[in-house]
């Protein structure tokens, strides 16, 4: 079985090791992503919110995106900074 290859910045292919993939955000960058979503998406993230309340009971973070990217035409990015967004102010909630 060979090496896994990803391709990093460029256009040349790095060994995975060296560069490690990740479907994590920056801090930068997400608040920079829920600051677009109103709009990019046409709703206030408040109302993203809702509407994962509203959906499927998912328990896997990967699940609300992949839900919030088919059932409302999200991209990843979008999806992804929704859903990190809404569990971190659910986890704040908890924690007042």
């Amino acid at each position: 079985m060979g090496r896994r290859r990803a391709y990093g910045g460029g256009s040349s292919p790095v060994d995975a090791k060296e560069r490690p993939m990740t479907l994590h955000h920056s801090e930068e960058t997400h608040r920079a992503l829920v600051a677009r979503i109103p709009e990019t998406t046409g709703r206030d993230i408040k109302e993203w919110f809702v509407v994962l309340e509203d959906g499927p009971a998912f328990l896997r973070f990967d699940e609300k995106v992949t839900w919030l990217r088919t059932e409302h035409d999200l991209s990843h990015g979008q999806a992804t900074a929704i859903v990190h967004e809404y569990d971190m102010q659910r986890a704040a909630r908890k924690l007042a």
